[in-house]
Parts: C-alpha cells; sequence; structure tokens
C-alpha cells in the first residue's frame, strides 16, 4: 500500500503516473487482461470491457472511477464472480475467480436486507452456510454489529432503521464471514450528503481496524479521494485503464485542501478525457 505522507506526496498531475503495471503475481487482486463483450439480439455486440488490467495490495482501498457507462458495475460483478470475462481473468491470492465465494464480501447500493430478520440475523446469514454452531454465530454477528457501531440494534428490524444505519448492517455481513476482499458497489449512493460523509469516516474506520482489501467502486471523484490510497480510472466506451492514480495525502482528508481539489480536478480531467 503505498505511504501516506502529505509532506512527501507525488505530483497530482499525474505526470509520473501510468497504468498499473506491478507484478500481478504478488497482490491479493490481479485484473489481467479483463475483456467483456454483450451480445445482442439480431446478432450485434457490444463491448464493455477491453484489455482491462491493475491490481491490488493486501490491505489497500482502491477505488475505481469513470464516465457513466464506462463498465464499472459490469467489471464489479466479474470480480465478484457474479458474471464470466469474455477474455482475460481475475485472481484472488494467486486462484482464478470463477464464480462467488466467500472470500469475497460483498456491499451494494441496494442494501438486500431480509425484512423478515432481525440485524443479528442478516449478519449472521453467511455463518449459516459454514460450519459454525450457532453460539459462535451469534457471539461473531454481535461482534460484528458492535463493529459497525450498531450495538443496541440486534433485535431490530431492517423496517427500523434509517438508510445509514440499513448499509452499515450490510457491511457487517459483509465482513462477517471474514473476507480476503470487501467489493463495494456504490455503497453509499442512496443516502443524503450528511450521512454519506459520516459513513466515510466510519467506513475508513472499520478498515483501519480489520485492515481488509478494499475495492470501492463509485462515480463520485470526491469519494474516491476521500477514501482511497488509489484511484483506478476507466475510460469510456469500452471501458479500459486510462491511469492508477496514487493518493498521497494523511488521513483524515480534508475537502479544502488544495492538494485534495488537485487530485479531484486531476481524476475529473482523465474521465472528460475519455
Amino acid at each position: 500500500m503505498a505511504e501516506l505522507n502529505g509532506e512527501d506526496a507525488a505530483d497530482p498531475s499525474g505526470a509520473d503516473q501510468n497504468t498499473d503495471d506491478r507484478n500481478a503475481a504478488d497482490h491479493t487482486v490481479a485484473v489481467d487482461g479483463v475483456t467483456k463483450v454483450f451480445e445482442q439480439q439480431g446478432g450485434d455486440s457490444v463491448e464493455a470491457l477491453a484489455d482491462v488490467s491493475f491490481t491490488v495490495d493486501e490491505g489497500e482501498f482502491v477505488c475505481i472511477v469513470g464516465p457513466s457507462g464506462c463498465g464499472k458495475t459490469t467489471l464489479f460483478r466479474i470480480i465478484a464472480g457474479l458474471e464470466a470475462a469474455t477474455g482475460g481473468e481475475v485472481r484472488l491470492d494467486g486462484e482464478p475467480v470463477t464464480g462467488p465465494a466467500m472470500d469475497r464480501g460483498m456491499v451494494f447500493q441496494e442494501y438486500g436486507l431480509f425484512p423478515w430478520r432481525t440485524v443479528l440475523e442478516n449478519v449472521a446469514f453467511g455463518l449459516e452456510q459454514q460450519d459454525m454452531d450457532e453460539q459462535a454465530r451469534r457471539e461473531r454477528a454481535h461482534e460484528m454489529i458492535d463493529l459497525v457501531g450498531l450495538d443496541g440494534f440486534a433485535d431490530a428490524y431492517p423496517n427500523e432503521l434509517s438508510g445509514g444505519m440499513k448499509q452499515r448492517v450490510g457491511i457487517a455481513r459483509a465482513l462477517a464471514v471474514d473476507p480476503a476482499l470487501l467489493l463495494m458497489d456504490e455503497p453509499f449512493g442512496s443516502v443524503d450528503a450528511q450521512t454519506r460523509g459520516m459513513l466515510h469516516g466510519e467506513l475508513l474506520d472499520i478498515w483501519s481496524e480489520t485492515r481488509k482489501t478494499v475495492l470501492f467502486v463509485t462515480h463520485d471523484v470526491e469519494e474516491a479521494v476521500t477514501l482511497a490510497d488509489r484511484v483506478v480510472v476507466l475510460s469510456g466506451g469500452p471501458g479500459t485503464v486510462r491511469e492508477v492514480v496514487d493518493i498521497d495525502l494523511d488521513r483524515p482528508r480534508e475537502r479544502t485542501d488544495a492538494a485534495f481539489a488537485d487530485y479531484q480536478e486531476r481524476i475529473l480531467e482523465l474521465i472528460h478525457e475519455s
């Protein structure tokens, strides 16, 4: 993971930043030449992704951004194992991703909670698929509920929670199975700006405590600069890696700082030029 030191920050102009050409064999996540073509009725085809390659180190927080329609969600689904690539592959700890598995925890914009289950039961859902007795499941679920700041809400139902609280339940559920990779697809897109800012801080606290590897998809460049160690910028039509930008700023990051604004402007330029 990049050393976060504002005094030694790299030039955010991007002059010395390129696509991710590090040895893919040495990283937790390796996206290697991924291409995705969708076949349509009438024999036409649409190429959504073209030769996408980048890596994510263990414990690193990486965001993916790009223009609308660049294939961010398609790439997320391929990394998650929910969809197959047409070409190339994704490897997690050196093993090819061939389908969904417990080594990837997923958090989506839609909360996806079971309305008939309590917070505790929602968080414990993935643990039910593992060889774990009921008492151990409950203890693990309570640990995750406490981690995301929902102590006292274990017996509440989703309809009794705010949007931000529901998303924290989703994060707790994803972390409960102790995944190697936490995948997040625009998880805060459904909450208001004030709640989003609060959730950013809470997510970074959770990440700091758990040191999970996080891959976070967002359309919000400010959100990406707030959260990420590195930002993978995709170009549009078809999506490919435009540039990987290191965010060398201390945390917590102030959005009013000049360096923050410089990174944001640089990434927006890359998106608009694609």
